[in-house]
């Protein structure tokens, strides 16, 4: 029997990652665990203000994901996190080795025009230009998928679904 992984959902923001993740996580049969819970308040009232974050204000939230995640090593879980860096991939990497990346990945237009429609979320549409310059694709020696996010919710979760389970050592669905 193979062992449950965490899968990190990442992506720029606007792709999904809050309605993807609680959806594969019911679909997988782990616990979800919400990305933007793990910022610092002023994590928060700098994006909210329109400021991107920076490599500083980054580590301390990558860490608590990543000790989350290695919490649930062997028991499998999906969290949510833009982990939009390779270095941002490896410092989670380095607390939870064996998590697996889901990248959300889409048209810029239509990731801004669902951007557009978000009641209450604290990342202003201004953000998405910083968040595709830093965005660096996941590179064939890192542990992953991408998924189109095209579709509906149940449509990016199915395919997300059907990419994970072609990884070698994850638990089929």
């Amino acid at each position: 029997m193979r062992t449950p992984h965490v899968v990190v959902v990442m992506g720029v923001a606007g792709t999904g990652k809050t309605t993807i993740g609680p959806l594969l996580a019911a679909r997988l049969g782990v616990p979800y665990a919400e990305g933007d819970d793990f910022h610092p308040p002023a994590n928060i009232a700098k994006m909210s203000a329109g400021h991107p974050l920076d490599d500083a204000d980054r580590w301390p939230w990558l860490d608590a994901i990543g000790a989350w995640a290695h919490g649930r090593a062997g028991l499998g879980g999906v969290v949510s996190s833009s982990a939009l860096k390779r270095s941002y991939r490896d410092r989670l990497r380095a607390a939870a080795p064996d998590i697996v990346f889901l990248h959300l990945a889409g048209d810029r237009r239509l990731i801004e025009d669902r951007m557009s429609h978000r009641q209450g979320h604290f990342m202003p549409t201004a953000l998405l230009d910083s968040q595709f310059a830093t965005l660096q694709p996941l590179e064939a020696d890192e542990p992953g998928v991408a998924v189109d996010v095209s579709g509906t919710p149940e449509e990016i979760t199915a395919r997300a679904v059907r990419a994970l389970d072609a990884l070698p050592g994850l638990t089929p669905q």
